[in-house]
């Protein structure tokens, strides 16, 4: 999971079966909270799922800052990649 893309069809497909979305509205733009109507509870199990696949933890500070599923994609590709820059 080292891609962008990787990770968006990883996210995409946590978020349908967390939070039983249908696929075709999970895109890059689509917003957590307005379009995907995720709470503040959600977040924190939606944090929980990508620290299991991946091993690292998104701090809840960096987290408070995503607001699309592109904001997400972006804080765990920084995440994963860290240790390999």
């Amino acid at each position: 999971m080292n891609s962008r893309d990787e990770i968006f069809l990883t996210l995409r497909d946590a978020l349908v079966e967390l939070f039983e979305l249908e696929p075709e509205r999970i895109s890059l733009e689509a917003n957590l909270y307005q379009d995907l109507e995720i709470d503040s509870i959600d977040a924190v199990d939606l944090i929980d799922h990508i620290k299991r696949q991946t091993g690292k933890k998104i701090a809840a500070e960096e987290f408070k800052s995503v607001r699309t599923v592109g904001d997400v994609v972006e804080a765990v590709f920084r995440l994963v990649n860290a240790e390999t820059a």
